[in-house]
C-alpha cells in the first residue's frame, strides 16, 4: 500500500490538522506495517501558485527557462506522487472559510485533464478512481452544522474536487470550535484523535 500524506497548516507544532495527519498516518503504520509513506510539506516546501507559462509549457522541456522548467517538473512529480497513492491522508485547516492557498496550489497541479479528468460527450469523467482520501478538517468556529454551514467552502469544495477527479471515497476527520476556548478546543481534538484511534476512517483498500 502506497499512502501520501499532505501537510498544509501554517502554525507548524501548533497546528491541530498537523497534529491529526500524524495520528491518521501512525495508525495506518499501526494496521499496515508495509504501508509506504510519501509525506509532502506544502509549508516548508511551497508550492508555486499556477501561472499561464506552466500550463503552456510544452512536454519536453528542453529549451525552457530553466526556473520555468523545474517548476513545471515539480508540478509533474506531485501528479504522479497523487496518482501512484492508494491512500491520500490532507491536513486541511480552515482558512477564511475556504483552505489554505498552499493546498489550493497543489490541487491546481493535480487537475490535469488526461490524467485526473477527462472530458467526454457524456460530461466529466474522473480518472483517479479507486482511491481513499482522509481529510483532517479543522475549523476555528462549528460549520458542519447550523447556520455558519453556508460559510463552509472548505470541506465542501475538498469533497467536490476530488470527486471530480472520480475519488468517491472520502473521509473527514473533524475538530471543530478550536478558537472557543480551551475546553472547547481540547474536547474537539479529543474527539478527533479517538475517531483515528478507533479506526473508524481507516477502512483502507488492499
Amino acid at each position: 500500500m502506497k499512502v501520501l500524506h499532505i501537510d498544509s497548516g501554517i502554525l507548524g507544532e501548533h497546528s491541530v490538522s498537523r497534529r491529526l495527519t500524524a495520528a491518521v498516518v501512525s495508525q495506518i503504520k499501526v494496521d499496515r506495517p508495509d504501508a509506504e509513506i510519501t509525506y509532502r510539506d506544502l509549508i516548508a516546501n511551497g508550492v508555486q501558485h499556477l501561472t499561464g507559462s506552466q500550463i503552456m509549457a510544452p512536454a519536453d522541456l528542453g529549451g525552457v527557462d530553466p526556473a520555468l522548467a523545474a517548476d513545471v517538473q515539480s508540478g509533474r512529480q506531485m501528479l504522479e506522487e497523487f496518482l501512484a497513492a492508494d491512500t491520500v491522508v490532507v491536513g486541511a485547516p480552515m482558512y477564511n472559510f475556504s483552505i489554505p492557498s498552499q493546498l489550493k496550489a497543489w490541487i491546481d497541479r493535480l487537475a490535469v485533464a488526461g490524467k485526473t479528468f477527462r472530458y467526454t460527450e457524456a460530461g466529466p469523467e474522473g480518472l483517479a478512481k479507486g482511491k481513499k482520501v482522509i481529510i483532517a478538517s479543522t475549523r476555528g468556529g462549528h460549520y458542519s452544522a447550523g447556520p455558519a454551514a453556508v460559510m463552509d467552502h472548505q470541506e465542501s469544495y475538498l469533497r467536490t474536487v476530488f470527486g471530480f477527479f472520480g475519488i468517491t471515497d472520502v473521509e473527514f476527520v473533524r475538530a471543530e470550535g478550536l478558537n472557543l476556548g480551551d475546553d472547547s478546543k481540547q474536547f474537539a481534538i479529543s474527539e478527533a484523535e479517538k475517531t483515528i484511534a478507533q479506526g473508524n476512517v481507516l477502512r483502507l483498500a488492499s
